[in-house]
This record gives structure tokens, C-alpha cells and sequence, in this order.
């Protein structure tokens, strides 16, 4: 059984990578938090932990090339907000924090409402408020 999960993400720069989250509104462990070399950053009520690792440090547990996010998305991380108004402050703290925010708050699909974002080393999220009242029965 699982009783854990851990993301992963290669950052070029652990610092600037850790003060963009912190400006968005996360928190990091910071008995975990190894300079340069990594962070560890904690997400929503159950603090799953997304570490920030340098591009060499990830890739040599990896034992893989790393994707290039200019050119591809390797994967879309998302999480939640409490209401609409939740998604549009969080679209303001990205930007003033110097993220991308390609895809601006919208509805979407008659229930849910939300915005997608880069980070500064172009991994892609996304916000969403879900009105579950209104999702479309099967």
C-alpha cells in the first residue's frame, strides 16, 4: 500500500524557483531544503510534497534526459480553489511573481472555473475552482 507521493520537478535555479512558490502562497519544509540543490515544497491540506531538485541532481536519479518545457509538457500539475474569487487572486500572484500565465481565469465545461500557468522553468499548473452542483450527470 502507499501511504505517500512525491513529485518530482528539475528547476535550473533551486532559489528562484523556491521564492516564486513562496510568493504564490506555498510552503516549503525547510529541514528539508538543501540550498542550491534542492527544496521541498508543500502542497494543499495533506502537504503533498512537490521537491524542486536541480536539473543535474534530477536527472542523475532519473537516469534519463529531462524534457525541454519550451518545446514539450511532460505533465500538468493542478490544484484546487475554494472559489472563483480564490482563482483570479492566485492568477494576480503569478504574474506579479513572474509567472506565465498562459491561459487566463475562464469557465470551463459549465462547472468549473479556473487559470493555467509556467513556472519560471516552464512546468505547467493549473487552478480550479469546481462547482460540483453543476457537473453534468452521466
Amino acid at each position: 500500500m502507499v501511504n505517500e507521493l512525491w513529485i518530482n520537478l528539475p528547476v535550473k535555479d533551486v532559489i528562484r524557483s523556491k521564492t516564486f512558490f513562496k510568493n504564490i502562497g506555498f510552503s516549503f519544509n525547510e529541514e528539508m531544503c538543501r540550498g542550491s540543490e534542492s527544496a521541498c515544497m508543500l502542497v494543499g491540506d495533506k502537504k503533498i510534497v512537490v521537491m524542486l531538485f536541480a536539473e543535474s541532481i534530477l536527472e542523475s536519479f532519473a537516469q534519463n534526459p529531462l524534457t525541454d518545457t519550451s518545446k514539450s509538457t511532460e505533465v500538468l500539475l493542478s490544484f484546487d480553489a475554494a472559489t472563483r474569487e480564490d482563482v483570479d487572486a492566485m492568477a494576480k500572484k503569478v504574474e506579479e511573481a513572474g509567472g506565465d500565465v498562459f491561459a487566463p481565469p475562464a469557465d470551463n465545461q459549465g462547472w468549473m472555473y479556473g487559470f493555467a500557468f509556467k513556472d519560471p522553468d516552464g512546468h505547467r499548473w493549473n487552478q480550479l475552482y469546481m462547482d460540483r452542483s453543476k457537473r453534468p450527470t452521466v
